[in-house]
């Protein structure tokens, strides 16, 4: 079924932004990918979605929401909040033969799992603006995702990757690679963007940890934040705002001396448990 849907057989992506007045808005983070090589290169990368029910945010014009079409997907939702965009996806939404729902929203305001049925995977362009919230927030029930292919700004993919002592290493590094196997899978320059970013993208490929630390997610954003609040002083100054730091560490195995950087997903967890049990 999904073999029939060639992308190359509907008009050509300017074309259609042309047709249709469809301008890059700076204010709801958007840029344009328009070369179908591209977009098809994202698609697979995110794996085999033979019977996946994959979400893609900000379609814009269509540029991957046509390259994951051409995958075997069970059916791509696409959560467009522009709705100049809604009029230019009709000859997609003919073509993909019923696979291919677009919801008018915000994606800050749907629930992914309420809307896709499992097996589900996210694969997206993210806008930047929202691509840090919308990611934090899927990573809190991520068991029930086959994966999440996404798109960031390089910076912020680096910092999900970052490994204790490198300066991008924080609170985004331990929650996201609490939760996840993340993996960076690669860049684009921004002259691949229509207008081009004043910043390098990169696709980034999370999966289910499947034996996260044991922790509490609430207590966990919390010593995280305490820690890198204040990541150049010592954990046993920068954690005085939860209490008694020094019995923290001491319950945690962590020294006192050891400043955030250094500590690793299991340190912050098992300090997480401890300031749960205080």
């Amino acid at each position: 079924m999904s073999a029939a849907f060639d992308p190359q057989a509907l008009p050509p992506l300017r074309e259609v932004i042309a047709r249709f007045g469809l301008d890059a808005r700076k204010a709801l983070g958007q840029n344009f990918l328009l070369d179908l090589n591209l977009t098809g290169r994202i698609a697979r990368s995110a794996g085999d979605m033979t019977g996946v029910t994959v979400v893609e945010i900000g379609p814009g014009p269509g540029g991957l929401t046509r390259a994951l079409l051409a995958t075997k997907a069970k059916h791509v939702i696409a959560i467009e909040r522009d709705h100049r965009f809604i009029e230019a996806l009709q000859d997609v939404i003919q073509a993909a033969d019923g696979r291919l729902s677009i919801v008018e929203a915000d994606a800050l305001d749907v629930d992914p799992i309420a809307i896709a049925p499992a097996p589900r995977a996210i694969v997206a362009n993210l806008p930047y603006n929202v691509a840090t919230p919308l990611l934090i927030g899927w990573l809190g029930r991520i068991e029930e995702f086959v994966s999440l292919t996404l798109m960031f700004q390089k910076e912020v993919a680096d910092r999900l990757v970052a490994k204790p002592g490198s300066k991008a290493y924080g609170r985004l590094s331990v929650i996201t690679q609490w939760r996840s196997d993340a993996r960076v899978l690669f860049n684009l320059p921004a002259k691949a963007f229509t207008p081009p970013p004043k910043v390098e993208s990169t696709i980034v490929h999370l999966t289910p940890r499947a034996n996260p630390e044991p922790a509490e997610w609430k207590a966990l954003e919390q010593v995280t934040a305490a820690a890198f609040g204040q990541r150049r002083k010592m954990l046993r100054q920068s954690l005085k705002s939860l209490g008694n730091a020094e019995a923290l560490l001491a319950a945690a195995g962590i020294e006192p001396t050891a400043r955030a950087e250094e500590v690793d997903v299991a340190g912050f967890a098992a300090l997480a448990r401890a300031f749960r049990k205080g």
